[in-house]
Order: structure tokens, then sequence, then C-alpha cells
């Protein structure tokens, strides 16, 4: 399953010296000019799991398949741009195809860098990012609610719209708004660029990372710490030119304890609500993404939408009884693996073995 992340921000923020950083590529220019990426980037990145590397070893796998996140590099947005200034609004509908979205929002001084505004405010750039959203949505709401647009549309998601069109309308807090009264589902049926899931990522230069600045201290007070990362693109982009042990002296040498790759990750999951179960055998151990209280026949539709339709049972260990016990033959020897049916609800770090009819 996996999930699509959008790095989306003003132009000069950072984004491609992230996007190369997360990706670790150069496939994204970073040049010091506005709008130097015109097309969105993307980059399929393996989601690191240490468990995955202990099944491989267990199970004596010939293959180890990590689950995968992948990064969009989408290109900067100005003030106007849903009224196509800059670049236009065509940026604007890269941004519906991911499942979330990373504010990247510049938190340094530099005289080197060009600034699109005339100084360095983080609160001021998220809101222009986020005014353009609205006003694409509200554009998208109102050709939706037309009469002859509107017989197409279910009466809940003519709730929702008029509900959406009443929060932009009058300065609501639609994000909380429609999460209160509305499911994640319906909401993402609906497809507004303003209630998709977000974290927010403070670049901040190689002094600030550990504490922060002045920048990130007021954008926390506004915006609050529980999705926002502090990332310095330029030093995940040094991390990442360097070999195993050169990257674990030069992590402990700037006091950092995680790649920004990894706290993104674990950021991702929390906010989308996923988890990761897994196969392992003698050909490959692989790591699957799926939805919190997700069924065993549904994570078994992740693998092959065959095993979801004949789904007879789930073969399960937990990950920590598969390691203690030395695989699935020991497992099952010791009583530690149990035959669970369709309404058997998969939990994180489940290994999974599933039966079906063909």
């Amino acid at each position: 399953m996996g999930f699509k992340c959008g790095i989306v921000g003003l132009p000069n923020v950072g984004k491609s010296t992230l996007f190369n950083a997360l990706t670790n590529s150069s496939k994204a220019q970073a040049e010091n000019f506005p709008f130097c990426t015109i097309d969105p980037n993307i980059g399929i990145v393996p989601v690191p799991d240490i468990r995955l590397d202990k099944l491989v070893s267990v199970s004596n796998s010939k293959k180890r398949i990590n689950t995968t996140i992948s990064f969009v590099d989408i290109a900067g947005l100005v003030k106007g741009a849903s009224k196509g200034e800059g670049l236009g609004n065509k940026f604007l509908s890269h941004i519906r195809e991911v499942d979330a979205i990373i504010h990247m929002i510049r938190c340094f001084d530099s005289e080197n860098i060009q600034n699109v505004n005339p100084n360095i405010d983080p609160i001021r750039d998220l809101e222009i990012i986020e005014t353009e959203m609205k006003l694409a949505d509200l554009e998208s709401i109102q050709k939706r609610l037309d009469k002859k647009n509107k017989k197409n549309s279910s009466e809940n998601e003519i709730n929702i719209l008029e509900t959406a069109l009443d929060c932009i309308s009058n300065d609501k807090n639609m994000d909380e708004i429609l999460h209160k009264n509305y499911s994640k589902k319906e909401l993402q049926q609906i497809g507004l660029l303003s209630t998709k899931p977000k974290l927010y990522v403070c670049n901040v230069d190689e002094k600030s990372i550990a504490i922060g600045n002045k920048y990130t201290d007021s954008f926390n007070n506004k915006f609050g710490e529980k999705n926002t990362i502090l990332i310095s693109a330029e030093i995940e982009n040094q991390i990442n030119q360097l070999e195993n042990e050169e990257k674990t002296n030069y992590m402990k040498m700037i006091n950092l304890k995680e790649t920004g790759l990894n706290i993104l990750i674990k950021k991702g999951y929390q906010l989308l609500e996923l988890e990761t179960f897994f196969t392992s055998g003698l050909e490959e151990s692989r790591a699957w993404t799926i939805p919190i209280n997700c069924t065993a026949p549904k994570a078994a539709g992740i693998i092959h939408t065959d095993f979801e339709k004949g789904f007879i049972r789930a073969e399960t260990v937990s990950y920590e009884e598969f390691i203690k016990n030395n695989g699935w033959l020991n497992s099952k020897n010791n009583g530690k693996m149990r035959l669970e049916g369709k309404d058997y609800i998969v939990k994180d770090g489940d290994v999974l073995n599933f039966r079906f009819n063909t």
C-alpha cells in the first residue's frame, strides 16, 4: 500500500533539497532561483524497519522487500497561484493526488539564498500556501454545487461541500469542523486540498537542528508541536552522502538522534493511522502497510485481490514470538501460532500466512 506525501511550500524554502536528501537522489534540481521545479518529481523510498532485517535472518529469506513511501516534490507556490500567478494553479492539481501534505517552512536566515518575501516569517508563509489551497477548494466547491453539476453528487456530498463553503466564506476552521462531523473516508472521497492530513517541516540551519530557533518557536506557539518536525534539508543531504559508520559519527557530532527520513515516516504513519504487517519465508520476507484496524481479509487483499476474495484463515504469529521461536515451525510447535478468521483485526508487527480458495 505505502503512502504518498507531497512536499509543498513557497519557492526557495528547501523543498527540492529535502526531496533529494530523502530520496538520496539528484532528481530534483536545487537551484537558487524561484520556480526551478516545474514538473513534480516523484521518489519512492523504502521504509527502514529493523524488524524486517531480523525476519530475513530467522527465515533465511532470499529477498527482503521493504514497504515504501513516495515523496512528490511539487513546485513552489506563490500568493495568487489559484488565479494563475507564478506558475499557476497547475501545481495545485498535483497536491490532489497525494495522501498527505508536507508543508516545508523556511526557518533560517541566509544572505545567499533568495527569499520571495522581504523577511523570514514562517507563519505568514504557511498562511499564504493554505489560503491558495482554500481558494482552489472554493472554486472547485462552487463548480460542484452549480445546479447542473449538483445532480451528480449525493446528499451527503452536498452537505460536506456546503459546510466547507460556509467555512471558507466565514473564515471558520474548515479542517476541524469537517473532521468533527464527517469520517475520514467521506472527506477523502470529496478530495478537498484543505482537509488533507498535514505535516509541518521547519527547515532550519545546522545550529538550530537540536533546539530550534526564534522562527520555530513562534511557529510552534501558533500551530503546536504534534505534527511539526525540525529538519535541516542541507544536513540531511550531507548525511546521505556518508557511509554507515561515518553517518553515525556525524550524527553524534551534531547531536542528531534520528534522520529526518525516519522522523517523517514515523509521523506520517501516525498521521495517516497506518501500521505494518509482515510475510516471511524462504523466498522472501516482506513488509506491508495497512490502515489501523484492518481486518485479516482486507490485509490479504493488499497482497492480491484473490487472497481477499477467497480468504479462509490467517496463520498468525506476533513478531516477538516469531523471533523468539526462530520462525514458523517452532512457533507452531510451541503453540504460538494462531488461526484467525475473517473478523480478526491485524496488529502492528503480525507475521501472517494467508490460506485462501482459488
